[in-house]
Formats: structure tokens, C-alpha cells, sequence
């Protein structure tokens, strides 16, 4: 989800400069920096940015660098003005001023004057398009740049999923080894029972499937490998897959921690551990993936 992009563009009357930056978040998150004077376009910003992304923080930073001088209008307060000349009137008659106010005791005063920058409607109506043209170019820009990353941690992603998948079959091997030393002491179990006369043969069938049911993995097994090719087509998929992909994580984690309740052999527990390593590892790279 992270990336980099600016974008500048040159216009007759101004220049236009666009950042944006993509860093990871749980859902879109967009951040957006720009004039008041775009106001009337923000909604369609944003929309570009959807069209595009589906996931993470995006931080868009617009200026503009009008090139044309500031046409200003200048607004005389006629009222001010009348209250001050009538102030300054009294107060030449108490004897407190000698003359009458000039202009540089009038722009003493802001209230008497106010200047104003002018809105040029003629630029307003030319940048916002081309604002929006710079922004479309950025957002490429970014988006090649999250692919780009994306290859990489794909290849990391899959060579991991590789692993935990051999881990999976050493440790299931391992639990079908174990299997067979648990029937081993379930036959001898069975012996010693039936030696008793006033054992049920229901108890002894009851030993037998609580036994056996103890170390199948069968079930879960199934269930991992599904979760495995289930992955590989989200991320053949053209549709974002970062969350889905988390909730596989959390799936295949669960049938590992099954695995590891269930399942007799010695090194069974340190599969499980290495196999939950690996899930954690994965787990952290898939906060990057969209």
C-alpha cells in the first residue's frame, strides 16, 4: 500500500504542483491538502482517488503558483470615514488637534479602508481541470509504484506459503507416525480391558473411538490445504485481497493450533511452533498487500 508520486503542470496562468503518499491503514483513509479555491472539486478528487485505491492512507497535497499579479479592489468605508471626521471635528474644537484629518490619519484606521484580492473567473475556470488531469497523472504514478512493491512481497508471500505448507505435511506426517504408536497402545489397552469379565464390549468399542478420534487430523488437514489454494487464487484474483487474505491467516492459524492439540509425535509441538512463526511473519507482510 505505500508509494510516492508528484506531479507538476504548467499552465498560462499558473503552476500547479501535486503530491501524493500511500502508507498502509486498515481501510482508505484520504488525507487531502489543497486552496479553498478548489472547494467546488474536492468531491471529484476523491472520487478519483476510490476509483483507484481500495485500501490504505493516502495523503494528497495540492498548491497552486498563480504566475498573474493580484487584481485588488479597493473599498472605502464611507461611513468610518464620516464617524472619524466627525471624531476629529470635536476634537479640534476642544483645542486637541490643530488641522483636519488627512489621508494618513484616515489609513490609520482598517476599518476605514479595506483591500481585497479579486478572484480572476477566467483562471478559475481554467485550473480546476487541469488540477484534476495532474491528480489522475499522480495517481498512475503512485499506483505503478504499489504494484512495483507489490511483485516483490508477492514473491516473498508465496515463497513463504511454500513453507508452511511443507511444515504442514512434515507435521501431519509426523502425526500419522504418531498415529500408529498410539494404536500400538490402544491394542494393548484393548488387551488389558477384555481381560476384565465385567468390562461392557460397548465400553471397549467407547475406548476405541475415543482413541482414535484423538490423533485424526484428517479434518483438519483438509481444511489447510484448502485455505492454501484458496489463497493462491485471491492473489491470482484482479480484486484487492490484503483483508481476505488476513482472515485466511487467522483461519490457518486455528487449524495449526488444532493440529497441535490433537496430534501424538515428539516433534509435532516444535512443527506447530515453527509453522505458527511462519503464520506470524506472513500475518505482518499481508497488513502491506491492498
Amino acid at each position: 500500500m505505500t508509494g510516492f508520486a508528484s506531479v507538476a503542470a504548467d499552465e498560462p496562468s499558473a503552476s500547479i504542483a501535486v503530491t501524493i503518499r500511500g502508507v498502509n491503514h486498515r481501510f482508505l483513509d484520504i488525507q487531502l491538502r489543497a486552496p479553498s479555491s478548489l472547494g467546488a472539486i474536492e468531491g471529484t478528487l476523491r472520487s478519483l482517488i476510490q476509483q483507484t485505491i481500495a485500501r490504505g492512507r493516502i495523503d494528497l497535497s495540492i498548491s497552486i503558483q498563480s504566475r498573474k499579479q493580484p487584481i485588488v479592489d479597493v473599498e472605502v468605508n464611507e461611513q468610518v470615514i464620516a464617524a472619524l471626521s466627525a471624531a476629529f471635528e470635536r476634537l479640534r474644537e476642544r483645542g486637541l488637534v490643530q488641522a483636519p484629518p488627512d489621508a494618513g490619519d484616515i489609513l490609520r484606521f482598517p476599518q476605514a479602508i479595506a483591500i481585497r484580492e479579486r478572484a480572476d473567473e477566467a483562471d478559475d475556470t481554467s485550473i480546476p481541470p487541469a488540477v484534476e488531469a495532474a491528480v489522475a497523472a499522480a495517481l498512475q504514478e503512485l499506483d505503478r509504484m504499489r504494484a512495483l512493491e507489490g511483485e516483490h512481497l508477492r514473491t516473498e508471500l508465496d515463497s513463504r506459503r511454500e513453507r508452511v505448507r511443507e511444515l504442514f505435511d512434515q507435521a501431519a506426517a509426523a502425526a500419522a507416525a504418531g498415529s500408529e504408536s498410539l494404536k500400538a497402545r490402544l491394542r494393548e489397552r484393548i488387551t488389558e480391558l477384555q481381560g476384565d469379565a465385567a468390562l461392557e464390549p460397548s465400553t471397549v468399542a467407547q475406548e476405541i473411538v475415543r482413541f482414535a478420534n484423538r490423533s485424526d487430523i484428517t479434518e483438519e488437514a483438509v481444511r489447510f490445504h484448502a485455505h492454501l489454494e484458496h489463497w493462491r487464487a485471491l492473489s491470482d484474483g484482479p480484486e484487492p485481497c490484503g483483508r481476505k487474505l488476513d482472515f485466511l491467516l487467522q483461519e490457518m492459524n486455528r487449524e495449526v493450533n488444532t493440529l497441535g492439540a490433537k496430534a501424538e509425535g515428539p516433534v509435532v509441538p516444535e512443527l506447530v511452533v515453527s509453522l505458527k512463526a511462519e503464520l506470524e511473519k506472513m500475518r505482518e507482510q499481508v497488513q502491506n498487500v491492498e
